[in-house]
């Protein structure tokens, strides 16, 4: 089967809830989309929201889903922190969990040894035990008592989190509920991980049923920035091709792997117009600022910024075509070659999502 990029980024907007913008929940649009990048709490709730029919950036249903527990808040794909599905967040976690990451030498050299994990790992599970809740001083203090290694806490206090990523993907701490404003951590309300060959499974297929079709490496990009062992990463999607879960297509001469039962749908998408997505959105970091039929590679600068920053943008037919911002009232768009018609629904979206009007530039 041979695809246009065009159809591969139609399917994609669909699939995401954001040609038509009807995704349910917040649990429903974290399912579908694997994760919803929360570093930024704001971005996160703007990329719920713009998926849901009446939904705000400030309507507290996030919150809600955290606090139920139905939604947790963790370090996930790219070491990065998302809202997952709790009932999907082990699987996902499984597949960082494997690759080890935190053994390779270069990474021990700069942040702690092989026994200093071992020993935080063991603590971890003491000092979170039952349903103990702890802020970041909390919780670096009573790691540093049970495990003996004063010499962390600075690495644990850290905002970045690079010590306790580990102990997130091997399941044995999430984030717990806000205190006062303050970051607190908690025991995840799951028993264990499951075998990452077979959380592999469901992974790989939810992945490419929401951002497909794709290669291997696009996905371990998504995944682990390239960090998983190939053969495994080969062996995944082999197996799911000789059982008949995926199909693999051809997109402009590259073969990709799309689910087999996507398909049909994946022929019949038509042409979708211009739409606006916040900052870190998903649909962005799902392929990659670096993948040129989604970013212009003449203005992926404009898109991935200084510091990591991912900028607000406009997308037609699924392709980003400039930025935006709002400042007070003004919906302020920066397009990259030309005017870009924007539509009067999106604007509309756009002031329901972040609760305000909006007037159009000019």
């Amino acid at each position: 089967m041979k695809l246009a990029p065009a159809e591969v980024r139609r399917f994609r907007l669909r699939r995401q809830f954001v040609a038509e913008h009807d995704g349910s929940d917040p649990v429903a649009v974290a399912r579908r989309l694997l994760g919803v990048q929360a570093q930024v709490p704001s971005a996160a709730a703007q990329a719920v929201a713009v998926r849901t029919p009446a939904g705000t950036a400030d309507d507290g249903t996030v919150d809600a889903a955290l606090a139920a527990g139905t939604l947790v808040r963790t370090w996930a794909a790219r070491g990065t922190l998302h809202l997952l599905d709790a009932d999907q967040a082990p699987s996902l976690l499984a597949l960082l969990a494997a690759a080890r990451s935190w053994d390779k030498g270069s990474w021990q050299k700069e942040f702690a040894t092989a026994a200093q994990m071992t020993a935080l790992e063991a603590a971890v599970v003491e000092v979170l035990a039952g349903d103990a809740v702890l802020t970041r001083e909390e919780l670096t203090a009573a790691l540093v008592a049970h495990s003996g290694e004063e010499g962390l806490a600075e690495a644990i206090t850290s905002g970045w989190g690079t010590v306790l990523k580990p102990l997130a993907w091997q399941g044995l701490i999430c984030h717990g509920p806000p205190a006062g404003g303050r970051v607190t951590f908690t025991r995840p309300p799951w028993p264990g991980l499951p075998d990452p060959d077979e959380a592999a499974r469901s992974v790989v297929p939810a992945f490419l049923a929401a951002h497909g079709p794709a290669t291997p490496t696009a996905f371990d990009a998504w995944l682990l920035r390239g960090m998983t062992p190939k053969a495994r990463l080969r062996r995944w999607f082999a197996e799911l091709v000789d059982d008949g879960t995926l199909t693999e297509v051809t997109v402009d001469g590259e073969t990709r792997h799309a689910r087999t039962e996507d398909l049909d749908d994946l022929a019949s998408a038509g042409p979708i117009g211009v739409r606006l997505l916040g900052p870190f959105d998903p649909y962005v970091l799902g392929a990659g600022t670096a993948d040129p039929d989604l970013v212009p590679p003449a203005h992926r600068k404009e898109v991935s910024r200084a510091a990591g920053w991912i900028a607000p943008v406009v997308v037609d037919d699924g392709r980003v075509v400039g930025t935006w911002s709002a400042d007070d009232d003004r919906l302020a768009v920066t397009p990259f070659d030309g005017p870009v018609a924007m539509p009067d629904a999106e604007r509309e979206v756009w002031s329901r999502v972040l609760s305000r009007p909006l007037t159009l530039p000019g």
